[in-house]
């Protein structure tokens, strides 16, 4: 940034200073052609032609420098045939452009070079006018530019020195700004080392607005991460434990003998667990990346697979969804607990099933009811509950819950069991809204 600054810095400053350059070598200029029509007005003045024809000047002119020796201002007044009539003291050894002969009323600016040295010469033609004829005039004034280009030499100089430091100020100026302006980011950083070192498990600190969001979303994606590898840490932990109670069965049954199918109720359980297990491990949880998900499809399309399954009952599916509800969350996760609660509500209904969702500025609520036998208040909390062994939930509704549970809590949402005015169960299902 210092360096890209820099240079646009640099190219401002001489475009800048081409631009003061050339509007006040125009204003020299101008001034400069200004002062020899000033010149040429005061030798008219003193000009002077007898009735013979014959020009005399002054001995001394308004102008000093016309009478003093290599002053730079230098005159000549000449005839139509280049014959000098007069020229000014300053001319005394000094070689200067020739004089120029013009027609009468005629003006010319130029500039010419003599041994290094330049010149601005002005020659204006005049008929200076008598009483029986016109005498043809041509005034020509020249100046040394020595004393003119030293002006613009040192007007240069001063503006490139003013430039060159207002430029340096300017970034050293720049240069502190940019260090206090990236001195947060410099503190993301250190934390994310100290992170990475293992010193620290997220950002900490206060930071500015612009940046608030980066480190929240940091913060957020490392507790995913911590998160998920618990997860992980748990199943493995959980899968192996759950394990070994039916593997010690299966080790005696194959000791004393006993029938293969008490051995195959064994190897069904311990199947139930891996997948229980496995997809406990699999939620994906809430991540700063995820996208918002339309709830309804998602229901019509689970709710379309679950009336072919239990086809003989003839379930009635009613929604009371809007098809404006979005929920941020990962698709996988919310059709494996939609499915799980649904597939129970579907098992255990008589014909009907009612699924209700809405949502305000903070809360995503969905209901699903049904007109089944309903669920004891007794056994409502331990079928939600997490326990370590998973063998030890109902089959049918203890895995799948133990997953819905599992799912809920990973998003910071809650699960509870009522009873509902179908008849039968009511599982309500609330979610953060942010998430």
């Amino acid at each position: 940034m210092l360096i890209s600054t820099g240079v646009l810095l640099l190219v401002f400053l001489f475009i800048t200073a081409t631009a003061l350059d050339r509007a006040y070598y125009k204003s020299a200029h101008t001034a400069l052609e200004e002062q020899l029509l000033s010149q040429l007005y005061l030798l008219l003045a003193a000009a002077d032609v007898s009735d013979q024809g014959e020009l005399s000047m002054p001995v001394r002119l308004l102008e000093t420098r016309f009478s003093l020796p290599s002053s730079g201002l230098y005159a000549h007044i000449i005839d139509q045939h280049n014959k000098i009539l007069w020229k000014s003291l300053s001319t005394v050894s000094v070689r200067i452009p020739k004089p120029l002969s013009l027609p009468s009323g005629e003006q010319q600016f130029r500039q010419e070079i003599i041994s290094s040295d330049q010149f601005y010469i002005l020659s204006h033609g005049i008929q200076w006018s008598l009483a029986d004829k016109l005498i043809p005039l041509t005034f020509n004034i020249a100046i040394d530019l020595s004393s003119f280009n030293k002006q613009i030499i040192d007007y240069r100089t001063s503006l490139w020195g003013w430039l060159g430091a207002m430029a340096i100020l300017l970034l050293i100026s720049l240069l502190l700004t940019l260090r206090w302006g990236l001195m947060p980011l410099g503190k993301v950083a250190n934390e994310l080392k100290k992170i990475d070192q293992g010193k620290s498990n997220k950002i900490a600190g206060e930071y500015p607005n612009e940046i608030q969001g980066l480190t929240s979303n940091l913060n957020m994606l490392l507790e995913h991460q911590a998160q998920q590898k618990n997860r992980y840490r748990h199943a493995l932990a959980d899968l192996a434990h759950s394990l070994k109670t039916p593997l010690a069965v299966m080790r005696g049954n194959l000791s004393a003998n006993h029938s293969p199918q008490e051995s195959l109720d064994q190897i069904d359980r311990m199947d139930k667990i891996v997948a229980y297990q496995l997809q406990r491990a699999s939620t994906a949880g809430p991540s700063v990346s995820q996208q918002y998900i339309s709830i309804l499809p998602l229901v019509e399309k689970m709710t379309n697979a679950l009336s072919k399954v239990y086809r003989d009952k003839n379930i009635h599916f009613d929604f009371d969804i809007s098809a404006n509800i979005r929920l941020r969350m990962d698709e996988g996760d919310f059709m494996e607990f939609i499915g799980n609660v649904l597939d129970n509500a579907a098992k255990l209904c008589r014909q009907q099933v009612r699924i209700i969702a809405y949502e305000n500025k903070s809360l995503f609520s969905l209901t699903i009811e049904d007109d089944g036998p309903g669920i004891p208040a007794k056994i409502r909390h331990t079928i939600l509950q997490r326990g370590e062994r998973a063998d030890s939930k109902t089959p049918g509704q203890g895995i799948g819950l133990a997953v819905v549970t599992d799912i809920i809590t990973a998003y910071s949402g809650t699960i509870t069991v009522d009873d509902s005015p179908l008849g039968g169960a009511c599982f309500t299902i609330s979610l953060p809204k942010q998430v």
